[in-house]
């Protein structure tokens, strides 16, 4: 999950009319953690104060996804596993039996682009798609979606809306997709922002990112689930993070000890 180039960003906006240009990326804004958790903490994936969601980017892959499985199952925890589309028709045997083993299917996108130009046709289709697929496969609607690199558009969380998802990014993440990364990084990079209620974003592939960097998150799992345990705090799929009966509160975050 590389940054988007801001050269290459603001030569794609240049082209567009200024006005549809802001009405496309306006809300890439929230990409901007610190302004998501503040303005808009149901985008962050803000719930439980007592929980936090992990959740995973970018697979099922053959090589690695099954590694995080087996580390889940020795750790208790389940997970959301935010899914391609393409990936998943790929190999539809382990999408089955990531649900199977306890873990929900989310929606990542039916490829793992990014949105320089408006496409809303295009961006509902391949939502539709991919949610279509998830149940296909695994006999189960998706209820949650994320879009590449964590750039919400006004197309695609309007196309997530007409899919009956929700769209929930993120309130920490690892920085797990460089190619630099460690599993003491991971730890570190996840534990500044960690807090009860938060949602934790790590990749359980490097498909789209620096190979061979899923290690570094694999790596950092057992600590972090284990942090979070230590603090009296449950860890589990978005599921049981974003339930109504507990509704998202800026103020209902606590800080999760280093441990």
């Amino acid at each position: 999950m590389s940054l988007v180039s801001g050269r290459a960003w603001r030569t794609a906006v240049a082209m567009l009319p200024v006005g549809v240009a802001a009405a496309h990326i306006g809300p890439a804004a929230t990409w901007l953690p610190g302004l998501r958790l503040r303005f808009c903490p149901g985008l962050s994936g803000t719930g439980h104060p007592d929980h936090v969601a992990l959740t995973f980017d970018d697979g099922p892959d053959p090589e690695s996804t099954p590694r995080f499985l087996d580390a889940l199952d020795d750790l208790g925890t389940r997970a959301t596993f935010f899914v391609l589309g393409e990936r998943l028709v790929r190999d539809p045997g382990l999408a089955r039996e990531t649900v199977a083993r306890g873990h929900e299917l989310a929606v990542h996108g039916w490829t793992h682009d990014r949105p320089w130009r408006p496409a809303p046709a295009r961006d509902s289709a391949e939502i539709a798609r991919t949610v279509r697929a998830v149940r296909d496969v695994t006999g189960r609607r998706p209820q949650w979606y994320r879009p590449p690199y964590g750039i919400l558009t006004s197309g695609r969380w309007a196309a997530a809306r007409r899919a009956g998802l929700r769209t929930v990014l993120w309130s920490a993440w690892g920085e797990d997709w460089t190619a630099d990364a460690t599993a003491a990084s991971v730890r570190a990079r996840v534990a500044a922002d960690l807090r009860g209620g938060g949602t934790v974003l790590l990749h359980d592939t490097d498909r789209h990112s620096a190979p061979g960097c899923w290690h570094s998150a694999l790596g950092a799992l057992p600590a972090i689930v284990r942090r979070c345990q230590d603090a009296g705090l449950t860890v589990g799929p978005l599921a049981d993070h974003l339930h109504p009966a507990a509704p998202a509160r800026p103020g209902a975050v606590s800080p999760v000890g280093e441990g």
